[in-house]
Protein backbone atom coordinates (compact mmCIF):
# COMPACT_ATOMS: atom_id res chain seq x y z
CA UNK A 1 0.00 0.00 0.00
CA UNK A 2 1.16 3.54 -1.12
CA UNK A 3 1.21 6.34 1.27
CA UNK A 4 -0.85 9.71 0.27
CA UNK A 5 2.46 11.37 -1.25
CA UNK A 6 3.59 8.97 -3.00
CA UNK A 7 0.19 8.08 -5.37
CA UNK A 8 0.87 10.14 -8.44
CA UNK A 9 -1.16 9.70 -12.05
CA UNK A 10 0.84 7.08 -13.17
CA UNK A 11 -0.53 4.52 -10.71
CA UNK A 12 -3.85 5.01 -12.71
CA UNK A 13 -5.20 3.03 -15.37
CA UNK A 14 -3.37 4.09 -18.82
CA UNK A 15 -6.65 4.88 -20.82
CA UNK A 16 -8.14 7.03 -18.20
CA UNK A 17 -5.83 9.80 -18.82
CA UNK A 18 -4.75 9.45 -22.44
CA UNK A 19 -6.30 13.02 -23.63
CA UNK A 20 -4.31 15.48 -21.42
CA UNK A 21 -0.68 15.91 -20.26
CA UNK A 22 -0.25 13.71 -17.12
CA UNK A 23 3.20 15.81 -16.77
CA UNK A 24 0.66 19.15 -15.95
CA UNK A 25 -1.89 16.87 -13.73
CA UNK A 26 -1.59 18.21 -9.59
CA UNK A 27 -3.27 15.45 -7.88
CA UNK A 28 -4.09 18.08 -5.05
CA UNK A 29 -5.62 21.03 -7.39
CA UNK A 30 -7.51 18.79 -10.06
CA UNK A 31 -9.03 16.16 -6.92
CA UNK A 32 -12.47 16.89 -9.34
CA UNK A 33 -10.98 16.34 -12.77
CA UNK A 34 -9.63 12.71 -11.02
CA UNK A 35 -12.49 11.46 -9.29
CA UNK A 36 -14.89 12.27 -12.59
CA UNK A 37 -12.23 10.35 -14.62
CA UNK A 38 -12.24 7.17 -12.41
CA UNK A 39 -15.70 7.30 -11.43
CA UNK A 40 -16.82 7.19 -15.29
CA UNK A 41 -14.35 5.19 -16.74
CA UNK A 42 -11.79 3.52 -14.39
CA UNK A 43 -11.24 0.21 -12.71
CA UNK A 44 -11.55 -0.91 -9.63
CA UNK A 45 -7.93 -0.70 -8.29
CA UNK A 46 -8.59 3.09 -9.57
CA UNK A 47 -11.56 3.42 -7.31
CA UNK A 48 -9.05 1.94 -4.65
CA UNK A 49 -6.76 4.73 -5.41
CA UNK A 50 -9.07 7.29 -5.04
CA UNK A 51 -10.55 6.03 -1.70
CA UNK A 52 -6.68 6.02 -0.19
CA UNK A 53 -6.30 9.05 -1.85
CA UNK A 54 -9.55 11.64 -1.17
CA UNK A 55 -11.52 9.30 1.10
CA UNK A 56 -15.27 8.71 0.68
CA UNK A 57 -16.33 11.94 2.09
CA UNK A 58 -13.82 14.10 -0.43
CA UNK A 59 -15.51 11.65 -3.15
CA UNK A 60 -18.56 12.13 -2.57
CA UNK A 61 -18.37 15.91 -2.20
CA UNK A 62 -17.03 16.37 -5.48
CA UNK A 63 -19.05 13.23 -7.24
CA UNK A 64 -21.95 16.35 -6.61
CA UNK A 65 -20.15 18.67 -8.93
CA UNK A 66 -19.86 16.61 -11.71
CA UNK A 67 -22.57 16.84 -14.21
CA UNK A 68 -21.96 14.43 -16.83
CA UNK A 69 -21.81 11.58 -13.99
CA UNK A 70 -24.61 8.71 -14.70
CA UNK A 71 -27.16 7.63 -12.53
CA UNK A 72 -26.25 4.16 -12.23
CA UNK A 73 -23.02 5.47 -10.46
CA UNK A 74 -24.43 8.70 -9.07
CA UNK A 75 -26.52 5.93 -7.38
CA UNK A 76 -23.24 3.69 -5.89
CA UNK A 77 -21.95 6.50 -4.67
CA UNK A 78 -25.33 7.51 -3.18
CA UNK A 79 -25.32 4.81 -1.38
CA UNK A 80 -21.77 4.50 -0.49
CA UNK A 81 -21.72 8.23 1.41
CA UNK A 82 -25.38 8.62 2.31
CA UNK A 83 -25.94 11.45 0.19
CA UNK A 84 -29.63 11.74 -1.40
CA UNK A 85 -29.24 10.98 -5.06
CA UNK A 86 -31.33 14.30 -5.99
CA UNK A 87 -28.85 16.39 -4.89
CA UNK A 88 -26.38 14.85 -7.79
CA UNK A 89 -26.36 17.46 -10.89
CA UNK A 90 -27.76 14.34 -13.15
CA UNK A 91 -30.73 14.08 -11.38
CA UNK A 92 -31.60 17.84 -10.87
CA UNK A 93 -30.15 19.43 -14.48
CA UNK A 94 -31.87 17.55 -16.95
CA UNK A 95 -30.16 17.17 -20.52
CA UNK A 96 -31.73 19.88 -23.27
CA UNK A 97 -32.08 17.06 -25.88
CA UNK A 98 -32.05 13.93 -24.05
CA UNK A 99 -30.25 10.57 -25.40
CA UNK A 100 -32.55 8.34 -27.43
CA UNK A 101 -31.82 5.24 -25.49
CA UNK A 102 -32.16 4.97 -21.72
CA UNK A 103 -29.28 2.77 -20.59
Amino acid sequence: MLNKEEIDITHFSPHLFLDIDKNEVDMRKNTTFIIKKVLLYGFFSDWKIIMQLYGLKKIGQNALKIRGLDKKTASFVSILTGIPKDEFQCYSIKQSAPKHWNF
